[in-house]
């Protein structure tokens, strides 16, 4: 079979899953020491494992969602290898949250059988999708921050952390890129396209604070040299968000930031009310039918 496109590719049935991993279908994790690393907490390992994959988990669902609704084809291409990407950092930091707290669960059981306070996402990742200027908006933001989150990473003390880190880094550079170019074309565009990119970035600038908040987990681990503090990651985030709006003749949005539920958000598993619906379209066939296999 030569491969020469992606049909014939696609009758290959030698390793299907690799299909849901992204790009580089080579096991980042292979020669790994898979161990939980001595003096950390297990549980703790799996909760900051289970807040960075549901990031992802809940932002590729969302950008399935724009199949066959992106401006040009190529878009939709972009868009749909993005959610791609993302969903195979989730599938590898859900399994390592199953080993690292001993119980053995799988990535299936993290994102089909739990419920929605269970889900430690920020809650920007789960805003309902909105227009393309949104979409933009979304993971300028959200690709900037996991990007200084993952560069850190790859120095963490878990061996395991840090190879889906370096992984992670290479696939985020270009999620930024993309989202940057879009946003300059769009802001620095037409008057139109300039007012709705900026009134895209308004919307989801109040979710932005929350990013930068660490929950107790993450404060434990990052003083243990496994996790990042996200707090320490601010200054780069704005640095990079400052030249991309400078360059799409935008202007960082004013605005204050979302309150808390019971001074907890996404971390603390209390999340806006589009959160249930998105899981309900996430978990159906699951739960339907648990056990079957496909």
């Amino acid at each position: 079979m030569s491969f020469d496109n992606a049909y014939e590719a696609l009758i290959d049935a030698h390793d299907d899953s690799r299909w849901a991993f992204g790009t580089g279908f080579e096991d980042p994790l292979a020669g790994i020491d898979t161990s939980v690393p001595s003096g950390v907490d297990g549980s703790d390992l799996a909760a900051y494992c289970l807040m960075l994959g549901d990031d992802v988990l809940v932002l590729s669902h969302r950008l399935q969602q724009w199949c066959t609704f992106a401006p040009e084809l190529e878009d939709e291409v972009a868009i749909a290898n993005i959610g791609l990407d993302l969903l195979g950092q989730a599938r590898l930091l859900l399994a390592r949250a199953g080993k690292a707290d001993g119980s053995g669960r799988g990535e299936d059981h993290y994102a089909f059988f739990r419920d929605e306070h269970e889900f430690r996402n920020v809650r920007l990742a789960e805003l309902e999708r909105g227009d393309f200027g949104l979409l933009i908006a979304v993971l300028l933001v959200l690709t900037t921050w996991r990007l200084a989150l993952f560069q850190r990473l790859t120095t963490s003390g878990d061996p395991v952390l840090a190879a889906i880190a370096v992984k992670g880094v290479k696939e985020l550079t270009y999620h930024r890129d993309y989202a940057a170019q879009w946003a300059v074309r769009l802001g620095d565009g037409t008057p139109y396209s300039h007012d709705r990119m900026q009134e895209a970035l308004t919307a989801v600038w109040p979710y932005v604070d929350e990013l930068f908040v660490a929950h107790e987990v993450e404060s434990r681990l990052a003083e243990a040299g496994i996790a990042v503090d996200p707090a320490a990651v601010r200054e780069e985030f704005d640095g990079v968000l400052e030249q991309v709006v400078q360059a799409a003749t935008l202007a960082i949005p004013e605005v204050p930031g979302k309150a808390g539920v019971a001074g907890g958000s996404g971390r603390h598993g209390r999340h806006t009310e589009v959160m249930g619906y998105l899981l309900a379209e996430l978990q159906s066939v699951a739960r339907a039918h648990p056990e079957a296999t496909w």
